[in-house]
């Protein structure tokens, strides 16, 4: 009898624990005793008739059961879905009322209850609900994320579950980077062959760079792929249906090698291109600083470029329901522009001293198209450069967040997403397990994001946005775990009030979502269970410094060659690392369980890393 009272018991501290689990955290949250049990049939009642749609939504994810779709309660445990008037709410905030018998979503809008059905998704454990009162709504109304779908393609059905995933955490911007040197993805009726010949390159592998060589002779181009325009109109429904607005990206003036494939005649040299496999085709020298060695942008000076510019922007304009168009704008080489006579004559015509002014003025050219077509421009933070911006005009800062506080005190309207908090295809996790690219962005940096930088006024921050580049992702599965879970900590830090949790109290939460993520088959990053090994060195010795973030954990060690690490020594501070032939191998451990994957680093790597 004692055991099954003691059973019951920790089965209800269980729940009730996992149901304090909630990313991003809600504005409001009153908790209860007792739950709500969804095991059995349900009635889902729908006081307004547009709300239909969301509860055939709601049916689709409840535990498995004979639920009803009724206009009014009838008499089994109820799930109420209703309109109301609330103005702190907004276009997307929600209450959500959880009582014995009865659950209870209200919103302004449909998109309101949306989200309070992805909060109820997540309170649900083991056909349970816990009681308590939410009221929530978001920080910022852009909440996005990226793809890049040129130098890696994506299928639809792909990239349909990555917007699935992503409107689970209450992100509502898909932002689909379709053109790049490595692919132009999307059917531009008016000019084919930017399909035709700017969607496919020869098929290369391993990592982008010198390994990867030009194409040869003759050789076919079998890799690739594009999105038709009835395609993308099924994307955008789908999309729509889970409140996610997407803007698309035509990357000009720059990352244009798939378009002069198509249309070499569009360059400066006019010469033939060929779709960049992901051979190395620029040299770079650090700071944002490089140089071309393949012609890769428009010729600014060329009427025929603005003409093309102008058909794809319309055929882009009628297509995407969503506010703005992307135009890129970043690491645009201006070396050929510079050694062009017609382009340097073209300058002197319209008094422009340098070519930072000249592709100011190409992007207020592409600006004007594209307000042309009834939509609103948005760019990387280079559009900002050479002046002359239009007001109208908003900028994503990448580099930083300098060019986003450049752009919002001269009056733009800014996303931040910053390389050093929100660049998603950065290593996450230790070098000796990873893949190691040009830079690190652990789980902990990206969740210090915070969209409005001291001196801003919060009102020109339209809010944040974490980038997934495709250069080393060649699969779904491995864009989930490059994105997730840092894509969690941007969710809650554009949702969530400014200072709603600390890391401390998101990793507290987070374990329940490691689990829910294996539930579904979908592989996120465990990288923030692994210690942080740093070396320093004083003298002529090195110190070994091991760190974990994850609460309650502790890192065992082992420098003598020996396994398992588990009967190892357990870090309690520096220790020198001793000459010799040895790797160090960690692993970190609570409550006697191991977390995440042993490390082993030789010493000349680690050697390698003393600062």
């Amino acid at each position: 009898m004692i055991r099954s009272i003691l059973f019951l018991l920790l089965s209800f501290l269980t729940l009730s624990l996992k149901a304090q689990d909630l990313i991003p955290l809600p504005v409001k949250w009153e908790k209860k005793t007792g739950t709500f049990s969804a095991k059995n049939a349900l009635d889902i009642v729908v006081l307004n008739p547009d709300l239909r749609s969301q509860a055939e939504y709601l049916k689709n994810i409840l535990p498995k059961g004979n639920h009803q779709i009724l206009s009014k309660p009838g008499s089994k445990n109820s799930i109420i879905l209703a309109l109301s008037k609330n103005d702190l709410l907004g276009t997307e905030g929600y209450s959500l009322s959880v009582k014995e018998k009865e659950i209870r979503i209200t919103a302004n809008t449909s998109n309101g209850i949306f989200y309070g059905i992805q909060t109820l998704r997540q309170l649900l454990h083991d056909g349970q609900v816990s009681q308590g009162e939410i009221l929530d709504y978001p920080r910022f109304g852009w909440r996005g994320l990226m793809l890049d779908v040129s130098r890696h393609f994506f299928t639809v059905e792909e990239v349909k579950k990555y917007i699935d995933v992503m409107s689970q955490y209450k992100l509502n911007v898909f932002h689909w980077h379709l053109t790049d040197d490595e692919g132009w993805r999307i059917e531009i009726k008016s000019h084919p062959k930017l399909t035709e010949k700017g969607a496919w390159r020869v098929e290369r592998h391993g990592r982008f760079g010198d390994q990867r060589p030009y194409p040869k002779e003759g050789e076919e181009n079998t890799y690739g792929g594009f999105y038709t325009q009835e395609q993308i109109k099924d994307v955008i429904r789908y999309a729509a249906e889970r409140n996610i607005t997407i803007v698309p990206e035509i990357d000009l003036p720059g990352h244009s090698m798939a378009l002069l494939t198509a249309y070499p005649e569009l360059s400066t040299k006019k010469e033939p291109k060929f779709v960049n496999p992901g051979s190395k085709f620029a040299e770079w020298y650090g700071a944002h600083e490089f140089k071309m060695l393949i012609e890769n942008t428009v010729n600014p000076a060329d009427e025929k470029v603005y003409q093309v510019i102008n058909d794809i922007m319309g055929e882009v304009a009628a297509l995407f329901p969503g506010e703005y168009i992307h135009m890129g704008g970043d690491e645009a080489y201006h070396g050929y522009w510079e050694e062009d006579p017609s382009v340097q004559e073209f300058m002197k015509k319209n008094q422009l001293k340098d070519t930072k002014e000249l592709q100011a003025y190409f992007v207020r050219r592409v600006n004007d198209i594209i307000a042309s077509k009834g939509k609103k421009m948005i760019g990387w933070d280079e559009i900002l450069d050479g002046g002359g911006l239009p007001k109208s005009t908003a900028v994503m800062s990448w580099r930083g967040t300098s060019g986003g506080i450049k752009a919002a005190k001269e009056g733009h309207y800014v996303v931040m997403s910053p390389t050093t908090y929100a660049y998603l295809d950065y290593t996450q996790g230790d070098k000796s397990v990873e893949n190691p690219i040009y830079s690190d962005l652990s789980l902990a940096r990206t969740y210090e994001l915070e969209p409005v930088p001291d001196g801003v006024e919060p009102k020109y921050i339209l809010g944040g946005q974490g980038n997934l580049w495709a250069e080393v992702i060649p699969t779904l599965n491995f864009a989930f775990y490059m994105a997730y879970p840092r894509a969690l900590a941007i969710a809650e830090k554009v949702w969530s009030p400014k200072g709603a949790s600390d890391f401390n109290g998101f990793l507290k939460r987070l374990d329940t979502y490691f689990t829910r993520f294996d539930e579904a088959g979908i592989p996120i990053s465990k990288a923030v269970y692994e210690p942080v090994v740093e070396v320093k060195k004083e003298g002529e010795k090195y110190f070994l410094h091991l760190k974990t973030y994850w609460p309650g954990a502790e890192v065992y060690y082992s420098l003598n060659n020996t396994y398992p690490v588990k009967y190892s020594s357990k870090y309690e501070g520096p220790v020198e690392i001793p000459n010799g032939d040895l790797k160090l191998r960690t692993q970190t451990i609570k409550d006697g369980k191991e977390l995440g994957r042993e490390l082993i680093i030789p010493r000349e790597d680690l050697i390698k890393r003393a600062k």
